[in-house]
């Protein structure tokens, strides 16, 4: 039997992870969104001055299917298409629009059999960094660098009732918002200042979305990896 220990941050304890519930428009829509790093969900389970908690939880592996966007078969624009699919991305250029109706029909993954997903967690500042490059503001090579900034790690996202039925309750901790919300707050602020350095350099022979566009570039282009 393989298990996996995962934390879940949030403003109560959830002894009982309830299938059906969340909110659809989080990263990958409806689920159970977890890590398996204790200190980022320590800071995920504040808001403000509030403090939270983290839920520990172990997951046994055993026949789960798991659609891992890290995976070599997948690019970060599987990423966002999976992204756009259920966030809101206001279509501000014509740009933007044509980019999620591409991303969509070639990119976005089928996760209706998968009972869990592995991928990178889009705050306020890596969706702002999504949505710089689908408006064609900054290039392929700048948006993966964008997504390692911050060292937030990856999510590890409950879809099915069958991944529900197999994770069990450990113990919560209380998360300090005295201490967690600004270590929170100094990450995003690092990211964003790297990311603004990152865009004066300039990236004038990297891969833009209107490239991607213009040649119906597809997820098996070498130029992706």
């Amino acid at each position: 039997m393989i298990e996996k220990i995962l934390y879940h941050g949030s403003v109560e304890v959830i002894a009982k992870p309830e299938y059906g519930k969340g909110k659809p428009y989080n990263d990958y829509g409806l689920g159970f969104y977890c890590t398996e790093n204790l200190p980022l969900a320590r800071e995920w389970a504040v808001t403000g001055t509030e403090s939270g908690y983290v839920n520990e939880y172990r997951i046994t592996m055993d026949n789960l299917k798991i659609l891992n966007l890290s995976d070599e078969k997948y690019t970060i624009l599987h990423w966002l298409a999976l992204l756009l699919a259920h966030r809101t991305l206001q279509r501000s250029t014509p740009v933007a629009k044509r980019a999620i109706e591409f991303l969509t029909a070639y990119y976005l993954p089928d996760i209706s059999q998968v009972d869990a997903i592995i991928g990178y967690r889009a705050d306020d500042s890596y969706f702002s960094f999504a949505r710089a490059f689908a408006g064609n503001e900054i290039s392929l090579a700048q948006l993966g660098y964008a997504m390692k900034l911050g060292k937030l790690g990856e999510q590890f996202v409950l879809k099915s009732e069958k991944a529900f039925a197999q994770i069990r309750f450990v113990r919560a901790e209380k998360a300090e918002s005295a201490l967690y919300y600004h270590l929170r707050k100094e990450r995003d602020e690092a990211a964003r200042a790297a990311y603004q350095a990152e865009l004066e350099k300039e990236d004038l022979n990297g891969l833009f979305m209107r490239d991607i566009l213009r040649e119906r570039i597809m997820p098996d282009d070498a130029r992706l990896r």
